[in-house]
């Protein structure tokens, strides 16, 4: 790989990197990945328009399978600006809470969408009108880990009292394999808030392997078509414990 830029903010390390294989993929790729190796965006630098990586075109897909004339939509956590550039005809706010990751799309990734606030993105959403939006992305990592205040049942009421009567909240989650303590307790607190959930899971050889998985829950059933997730197939947790903002101090 060779590195482009890297920058430090706060107690995170983020790089930009140009390299010829991704993920078993041969070709021309820029990556935008923290210190530990996890990859935060890629591009096709020979098809700038591809969405590389498989939950963001899993994510595209949900968002247009069940509303493709959807308006407003508001995503948690920029990257590189996939889901937002993708559907920069819309009205797509976004917030991260890293100036760097921002301004390094742009940058690097040729990111030329609408401006992106910085800052929390809870607080963000609580400042939207209630009842207005189709959508809400929650795409947000940092160095650490999950923000655990993201997946409280308080921040997924929140979410509920933005979304229109047909609205739909997406979360990309990670975890470390098939039983994960973590995603079963988003999993939980999201089904305790919204009145129909599915999960969605990145197919592994191991059970034990991490696991990339997209939970969703919305005001009305949720549509999929599988042969069209990026290789997400149907894979719901099991129910842990629902988390609230008092467990996190």
């Amino acid at each position: 790989m060779e590195l482009l830029y890297r920058e430090r903010e706060r107690e995170s390390e983020i790089a930009v990197y140009d390299t010829n294989e991704l993920y078993g993929e041969k070709g021309c790729f820029r990556i935008l990945q923290f210190s530990n190796g996890d990859v935060q965006g890629a591009m096709d630098l020979e098809n700038p328009s591809r969405i590389v990586l498989e939950y963001p075109r899993a994510i595209v897909h949900l968002m247009e399978q069940n509303n493709l004339s959807f308006e407003r939509a508001f995503v948690i956590g920029h990257g590189i600006g996939t889901v937002s550039g993708h559907f920069a005809d819309r009205s797509v706010k976004t917030a991260e809470i890293s100036a760097a990751i921002v301004k390094l799309s742009r940058n690097y990734f040729g990111y030329v969408g609408a401006d992106v606030e910085i800052g929390d993105g809870r607080d963000s959403l609580e400042r939207e009108s209630d009842g207005l939006l189709d959508y809400i992305v929650l795409d947000a990592f940092t160095e650490k880990g999950t923000p655990w205040h993201l997946f409280t049942r308080e921040c997924f009421l929140t979410a509920h009292r933005k979304l229109d009567e047909q609205g739909v909240l997406l979360l990309n989650v990670f975890g470390q394999g098939r039983r994960d303590a973590k995603t079963e307790a988003i999993y939980a607190t999201l089904a305790d808030v919204f009145p129909h959930v599915r999960a969605f899971g990145l197919r592994q050889e191991d059970p034990r392997d991490p696991m990339n998985r997209i939970l969703v829950g919305g005001k009305r059933p949720i549509e999929a078509k599988i042969r069209k997730m990026a290789g997400f197939e149907e894979s719901e947790p099991e129910y842990g414990t629902v988390l609230e903002d008092s467990m996190f101090g």
